[in-house]
């Protein structure tokens, strides 16, 4: 059970930090295709790891995780 835990509080961590590159990419240099795929693949990459921790833990709470990682980017972003 132990190694699940660190599994989910890993991807819930790839999450956080995907969500904030997609942020990141709003206000980046790049413009344009380059700025859209940009962000377009980061959210791509928070469904797939959505799906691992469905895999892991459900889908409700997959989706429950899914934004308590995305409302502790939004802190982190406030804070700095």
């Amino acid at each position: 059970m132990k190694e699940n835990l660190s599994e989910v509080a890993r991807l819930m961590e790839q999450i956080s930090l995907e969500y904030q590159a997609a942020q990141r990419g709003l206000a980046g240099l790049a413009y344009g295709t380059a700025q859209h795929q940009f962000i377009t693949t980061r959210m791509e990459n928070m469904c797939n790891i959505q799906e691992e921790l469905q895999q892991l833990v459900g889908k409700q709470e997959a989706t429950k995780l899914a934004a308590e990682a995305i409302d502790r980017a939004e802190m982190m972003k406030g804070s700095i």
